[in-house]
């Protein structure tokens, strides 16, 4: 099979000069080790033709920095997460190389849209408002429900509670749509802001009420940060699944590869591995 590579990169996307800050990891260190490839043996045929190009090309995905537990930094200064260990174990599978560029979600969506990055993984939901937009989903591979978060000791218990106060939601998530489905019904206002820590220091000093948040994101910050916050029962949203995202039909062999290699990481167990490390 063909040696892979993957990188995290903090730097410079080369087409348009669009920065982003990340930390730079291989492979071997996000996948787990039943996914790090070997070298091609003599009796594997080599690549001719198209064939050849696609298996020298290293494909470019963009993410978020801070959204944990799919990607973020940890303690080692090290970029992991479940989305950062699902691609790597992907593209072990199917022996394709790929760039991983830390940007931020506004960042990392411009990013592709502008043809600066191939695909997209950052915990983004599927929705039909993204797909009508030129979004090009993979099957789901993770299902999430989006939570309202309120403050430690707070009186908040239900979507009534809210009126007349604040919500702070994250820029372009399924969060923030939550959020503004209910406002109306139950009378609060929404502001809106570019990543999560920000949002939930807001809460955190009263400037907000509550904020809504992917609901395994939300746990996981609070158990693994010490957050001041809590996640009330009965204030979150159906289930709806998270995919890899190209915007360009060109890129399809790129999705094609993730369904494939997600199915098959799904199939051997090193899915059910990965979800295990970073949720258990």
């Amino acid at each position: 099979m063909k040696k892979v590579w993957a990188l995290v990169a903090c730097g410079v996307l080369t087409t348009g000069m669009l920065m982003g800050c990340g930390s730079s990891v291989t492979n071997e260190e996000t996948a787990p080790a039943e996914a790090v490839t070997e070298e091609a043996t003599t009796e594997e045929a080599a690549p001719s033709g198209d064939a050849a190009a696609s298996a020298d090309k290293t494909w470019i995905v963009a993410t978020d920095t801070v959204f944990k537990p799919f990607e973020y930094t940890n303690e080692n200064n090290e970029f992991v997460g479940i989305d950062v260990d699902i691609l790597a174990a992907i593209a072990a599978d199917q022996g394709f190389k790929y760039e991983l560029q830390s940007l931020g979600w506004d960042a990392a969506v411009a990013a592709v849209q502008a043809g600066q990055a191939d695909g997209l993984i950052a915990g983004a939901t599927v929705k039909q408002e993204r797909i009508d937009s030129g979004w090009i989903f993979s099957e789901g591979y993770y299902d999430a429900t989006q939570a309202f978060v309120v403050a430690e000791g707070s009186d908040i218990a239900s979507f009534e509670d809210l009126k007349g106060k604040n919500v702070a939601v994250k820029n372009g998530t399924a969060g923030a749509d939550f959020a503004n489905s209910l406002k109306d019904q139950y009378g609060f206002t929404v502001t809106v802001f570019e990543d999560s820590p920000t949002m939930y220091q807001d809460v955190i000093l009263g400037n907000s009420a509550a904020c809504v948040e992917d609901t395994p994101i939300m746990a996981a910050s609070i158990k693994e940060g010490g957050l001041a916050l809590a996640i009330p029962e009965g204030m979150e949203s159906a289930g709806a699944p998270y995919g890899f995202a190209i915007m360009d039909p060109a890129d399809q062999e790129l999705l094609d590869m993730f369904n494939a290699g997600l199915a098959n990481i799904k199939a051997n167990g090193t899915y059910d591995e990965i979800l295990d490390k970073y949720l258990k």
